[in-house]
């Protein structure tokens, strides 16, 4: 080959490798582009996805469902991670709840009881969900953070059937949990509880498996659908979370099986049902589209309480009706004894609300009362 077509193949040659060069470029110019894109979507998948939890409209104080990608110590993006790198990244958003209570005696003395548990910060703004049971008839609440830091807390509102409330503290800066998707869960994945176990160990951690999914439970006469675990549950550990290896949360602790020779029997509130109510109870105060009588009511279920109160049955003592409520419309009255629900006997608030339970908007529901020294049969047909 002469001098003049060896020349021409190297400049053909280097015209193919600048050709193949500049394609290379262009390529990781649109891989950038698409990446550009996809996070620009995601970002609006996650403002739609806020909105829609919000009802509608973003407010920057109360947010209380995040997705993101989750990291371990090292800060590298994982899809699971160790029993350590769970607890380091969500330790903070576990509390201890302290409540106090004042109660009186038949011989109307008074005296104070205290209660403890656990909660869930589900806003950097301050909301933090726990149990009905844990905070139920207290008039003081206190929440103690990780670092120390005690707070006075407000009862924003509270759900007795789903064993739900939501609190808010005077606090800034705190760390939300990451909330999970339970409906995706599979037994056997494993699975960390943290919380408050006997009221005085904060921050204790207990791990196990997913044991069960949709459990149906009675607890305190009040049937629930539950996760079930085999993590360790104790007295305090009420209100506390249960999470995934992602660390992402994925319900509210509530309830442990007692007894002396039954272990790894615990039970959470699956967040998506949480996340729900939680919403509920924010926006309007009560979970909306449920049935309730509108009545205020001294459980009656002892003679201890019937002496003490003046009445000679057992029920519920009606000491107020709210105007224009279901109770109203079924002619119910101030100082009633409601007895019997649907001809089943009521002497207990979960007699009532599960009476209520099996009915829905426009059904009608008979009740019996005791009133000045005689029966009435009273009907009612039910509004939200």
């Amino acid at each position: 080959m002469d001098d003049e077509n060896i020349v021409d193949t190297e400049v053909h040659e280097t015209e193919i490798k600048e050709e193949k060069k500049e394609k290379k470029n262009i390529s990781k110019l649109l891989w950038v582009l698409l990446c550009v894109l996809v996070g620009f979507a995601s970002g609006i998948g996650g403002t739609l996805l806020t909105i829609h939890l919000n009802g509608g409209s973003i407010n920057n104080t109360d947010v209380i469902y995040q997705s993101v990608v989750q990291t371990n110590a090292d800060g590298e993006a994982v899809d699971e991670m160790s029993t350590e790198d769970i607890v380091a990244n969500v330790k903070d958003s576990v509390v201890e709840i302290t409540t106090s209570k004042t109660e009186t005696t038949v011989f109307l003395q008074q005296y104070v009881t205290s209660g403890a548990g656990s909660g869930v910060i589900f806003s950097d703004a301050g909301l933090i969900v726990t149990n009905h049971h844990v905070i139920d008839g207290a008039d003081e609440i206190k929440v103690r953070l990780t670092s120390g830091d005690e707070y006075d807390a407000e009862l924003i509102a509270s759900d007795a059937q789903t064993d739900l409330a939501v609190l808010r503290i005077n606090a800034d800066n705190l760390q939300p949990a990451i909330l999970g998707d339970s409906d995706t869960l599979n037994v056997g994945e494993n699975v960390i509880a943290i919380g408050n176990p006997l009221g005085s160990l904060g921050g204790t951690v207990t791990e196990g498996i997913l044991s069960a999914k949709d459990r149906d439970i009675t607890i305190d006469g009040q049937s629930m659908t539950l996760l079930q675990t085999s993590a360790a549950i104790n007295p305090g550990n009420s209100g506390g979370g249960l999470f995934n290896s992602r660390g992402e949360l994925i319900g509210i602790v509530n309830a442990k099986s007692s007894g002396s020779d039954i272990e790894g029997l615990g039970f959470a509130i699956p967040i998506n049902i949480a996340k729900s109510v939680v919403n509920d109870l924010i926006e309007n105060g009560k979970v909306s589209g449920r049935i309730t009588l509108g009545i205020t009511y001294y459980e009656i279920s002892s003679i201890t309480q019937a002496m003490q109160h003046g009445v000679n049955v057992l029920g519920l003592l009606v000491s107020e009706v709210t105007p224009n409520s279901n109770a109203a419309a079924a002619g119910i009255q101030e100082n009633d004894v409601i007895v019997e629900a649907d001809g089943e006997q009521i002497t207990t608030s979960d007699d009532l609300r599960n009476a209520l339970s099996s009915h829905k908007v426009g059904d009608t529901m008979t009740f019996k009362v005791f009133r000045d020294d005689g029966y009435v049969d009273l009907s009612c047909t039910l509004a939200e």
